[in-house]
């Protein structure tokens, strides 16, 4: 093997490492002949051995460090520093180091090219103060809009969705200028109210009913039928103080509070209403009547009133608001006169229609007039109707019959023809979603009439465009009470809500009062109207003397309820698409 000679290697008796230049030369006279100019940094045996030159550092054009005051700059690091100077030569600018490559300014590219010389000339144009002051006043205002829409959402029990933010609604009736607002009641106070009744009484039964057709309950989105029209059959939709029957109970002074079981769930499923609506309020005497305007909103059905999704305003759509609770008031007549078996044996009841002339056809309904007692000293009388009747094992139940409509699958995102069959809970959530305050409406007044089913209808127009043309695409029964748990509907809140009513009422003076839903927020507001007020709206000539109102009697007993009731001619409504 070839030798390989290692050469002296001076001794450092001060210390780890070479020693000093003048040591080594005068220890080992070979010393000399050793490379000079090497760089070296001192370093202590505690320190880790790194790198032996720093390609990283940033320097200036000095070749000192930009930063002397980083961790990193060590005055004995200063040797390994790579400096650029003119003795490379005059080409030096295109020598870059590989490592440094990506710091150098001319390789900084913009991610969007048009963008970049906004952003440069941005510092170029600052932002007025005013404009800034404002920008931040607008931001404030929309979080604190936000955090308002979320705190006042229209919920009952928490399965209402929130209001939409879109759509502007108007008020059901005209506040006119010489009204005395009394009262506003925010629905966060109804969801609190709890209020327990006893079993209702019958006190009369009037009208007659036909028998369900249970084939309908096997009616299917392939064999759906078409839905008929029943334009010789009337339909009544008469007020409390138009029902002769509740006048004569008012007479008979078999109640204080008299209503209606439409009036009554619009109260008591007021807290999951989001469209305008109003209730007439007449106190005179000691007693409490609850009337409804002629033509009012009441005697039209709501649509998508929950959802989310606005509907169009122009009332010549198809699909607007107005529209569509047409329809819905249409398709539901007719569809609670179609799967009855007409002919057939019927069940009449004690009396007769107390709305219908002789010899005139009428829609299927009996009317139960019911008495709850609400106090002591306190009863509340209303009348209830039912559609139907089923027999089985010798023993009839009542029925309520209703349809939900679709009118176009865009709007809810579940088509009713794909979805009946496989999903029908889904189709059902939805229509919880956005038809909460109809269908608690429905379930309320099922519960009022203590019907024992409540048949709910799935109707659908022919094609979305065509508005008179509809099928039934499936019909389900429900026990109102399993199905008022379901929507998480409270007979207790219910009651507690007319109870609250009643007894701010029962305060006020004897007078004409009308109670509004707010059509933006959430509450309901008290007037105080004049006497003959919405009297235009019904009135269309005058009254014969002997059924005009007379004026009460100062000591005579039960004048003043005698009254409190104008004897005005009935008034039928039919609605037609």
């Amino acid at each position: 093997m070839v030798g390989f000679e290692i050469g002296a290697v001076p001794f450092n008796p001060d210390g780890w490492g070479p020693p000093d230049t003048t040591t080594a030369a005068a220890a080992s006279p070979s010393f000399s002949t050793l490379p000079s100019n090497v760089p070296f940094a001192p370093f202590s045996r505690s320190d880790k051995l790194g790198r032996i030159a720093d390609w990283t550092r940033n320097l200036n054009s000095s070749g000192r460090p930009n930063n002397p005051n980083s961790r990193n700059a060590n005055p004995a690091d200063s040797a390994f520093d790579f400096s650029n100077d003119d003795s490379f030569g005059a080409d030096d600018d295109s020598f870059r180091l590989v490592d440094k490559a990506h710091n150098h300014p001319s390789n900084h590219r913009p991610k969007f090219g048009p963008r970049w010389r906004f952003q440069q000339n941005r510092s170029q144009l600052p932002q007025r103060r005013d404009e800034e002051v404002e920008a931040r006043k607008r931001e404030a205002e929309k979080e604190r809009a936000r955090r308002d829409r979320f705190y006042n959402l229209n919920r009952s029990g928490g399965n209402n969705p929130p209001r939409r933010e879109s759509a502007v609604f108007k008020s059901s009736v005209d506040i006119q200028p010489e009204w005395n607002m009394l009262d506003q009641i925010p629905f966060s106070t109804f969801t609190k109210l709890s209020f327990s009744v006893p079993e209702p009484e019958d006190l009369l039964v009037c009208g007659r009913l036909e028998f369900y057709d249970r084939s309908y309950d096997r009616v299917t989105p392939r064999n759906a039928p078409r839905l008929e029209r029943f334009k010789n059959r009337n339909f009544f939709k008469v007020t409390t103080t138009d029902d002769p029957v509740i006048r004569r109970l008012a007479n008979e002074d078999k109640a204080t509070v008299f209503a209606t079981d439409t009036i009554l769930s619009t109260l008591m499923c007021a807290p999951r209403s989001v469209y305008s609506w109003d209730i007439v309020i007449q106190r005179v005497g000691n007693k409490l009547f609850f009337d409804k305007r002629d033509g009012s909103q009441l005697d039209l059905l709501s649509v998508h009133e929950t959802s989310q999704e606005p509907l169009a305003e122009n009332k010549d759509d198809i699909n607007s608001a107005y529209s569509l609770s047409v329809e819905a008031a249409y398709i539901n007549q007719n569809f609670s006169q179609q799967v009855l078996i007409r002919e057939g044996n019927k069940v009449s009841f004690e009396e007769p229609n107390p709305f219908a002339n002789e010899g005139e056809e009428v829609a299927s309904v009996a009317y139960r007039y019911r008495r709850w007692k609400l106090d002591n000293d306190m009863y509340l009388v209303a009348r209830c109707e039912v559609q139907s009747v089923v027999e089985a094992n010798n023993q009839r139940s009542f029925l309520t019959l209703n349809a939900l409509n679709e009118f176009d699958p865009k709007y809810s995102g579940v088509d009713w023809r794909q979805k009946l069959d496989t999903q029908r809970g889904a189709v059902l959530a939805t229509e919880l979603k956005n038809n909460a305050n109809k269908l608690a409406k429905w379930t309320a007044q099922a519960l009022l009439a203590s019907a024992d089913m409540m048949k709910l209808g799935y109707v659908s127009r022919v094609h979305p465009r065509d508005h008179f043309n509809h099928v039934i695409l499936a019909v389900v029964g429900y026990k109102p009470r399993e199905f008022a748990g379901q929507i998480n509907l409270n007979t207790s809140n219910m009651w507690g809500i007319v109870k609250s009513i009643v007894d701010l009422c029962m305060k006020l003076n004897e007078g004409k009062y009308v109670l509004v839903k707010d059509p933006a927020k959430p509450q309901v507001r008290i007037y105080e109207v004049p006497v003959d007020a919405f009297e235009n709206d019904y009135v269309e000539e005058p009254l014969p003397e002997e059924e005009q109102v007379q004026p009460p009697a100062e000591n005579a007993e039960g004048g003043e309820a005698n009254a409190a009731v104008d004897d005005v001619e009935n008034k039928e409504i039919t609605i037609e698409a």
